[in-house]
């Protein structure tokens, strides 16, 4: 009985030692990158979601056109709302991680699987991180509000004023310098916090400081690369919305499914 007793709590030892095993970084190459969006659009062609995506993206395109149409004050603030998108595409993506998830643990998958984050225990985990990247979203719009007052001023009076102004004046050159130097600033800053947190949350049920000090380290580790992976994010972005935003309609979940097997690759415990 002793015995049996000891061997237990070996075991029981052994699972808490598991349990409180600290993630880290492993080094990955540009070979990882490929491999995870190989893997991203294998998941989206199993389980597509892409009219989850134009649901959620077509309404808010919609009401900005309509908002610009009643009144053209918001039209320095169009460029900012969309491309500030991506410091919230973590977010967004997050039904795609949990797609992933189960498909990877060989589970049967069906596209409103994706619904069930809102269950998972990580989801208090998630939500925190979640407003943290709104807060980031909402500081990126005032600054780009306060860069248009102080280098324009003026409000547009119409769509093809606010276009000349931008595109053929100094004024609007030096807006377009700086705040896509600003833009930058607040988008590293958003994908080293953001990059691998959302997955790691969801898989792990880690604390947000663990999951975010482990996605700044995969970057640390890997600054190259994880380069690499912000230029591809940032351009598939561009091209997916160039043709009316339609093409976000798959954009955005592969690069969600992506950014999952990317996480599997550059996290270990």
């Amino acid at each position: 009985m002793m015995q049996g007793n000891s061997v237990a709590g070996a075991g029981t030892k052994v699972e808490r030692l598991q349990e409180h095993r600290q993630p880290y970084a492993l080094t990955i190459g540009p070979a990882d990158l490929k491999d995870a969006l190989l893997k991203g659009w294998a998941d989206f062609d199993a389980m597509p979601t892409h009219l989850f995506y134009l649901c959620l993206t077509y309404p808010i395109v919609t009401l900005i056109i309509a908002r610009i149409y009643a009144g053209y004050e918001v039209l320095p603030l169009v460029f900012p709302l969309l491309a500030g998108y991506t410091l919230i595409g973590p977010l967004i993506a997050v039904g795609t991680y949990e797609l992933s998830r189960r498909r990877e643990a060989g589970l049967r998958v069906s596209r409103w699987d994706a619904l069930e984050v809102v269950r998972s225990p990580a989801f208090g985990g998630i939500v925190a991180l979640g407003l943290l990247l709104m807060l980031f979203y909402f500081i990126w719009l005032a600054a780009a509000w306060v860069l248009y007052a102080e280098i324009i001023g003026s409000l547009p009076g119409s769509v093809a004023g606010f276009i000349d102004t931008v595109l053929t004046t100094s004024a609007g050159l030096t807006l377009i310098i700086v705040g896509c130097g600003v833009g930058f600033v607040f988008a590293a800053i958003v994908f080293m916090l953001s990059v691998v947190s959302f997955p790691m949350i969801l898989d792990r049920n880690v604390p947000v400081a663990v999951a975010i000090r482990t996605s700044i380290g995969a970057v640390l580790a890997n600054p190259l690369t994880m380069g690499i992976w912000g230029l591809i994010v940032a351009a598939t972005l561009l091209l997916g919305a160039l043709p009316l935003f339609v093409g976000l309609a798959v954009v955005l979940p592969v690069l969600g499914h992506a950014t999952w097997h990317l996480y599997r690759r550059v996290v270990a415990y």
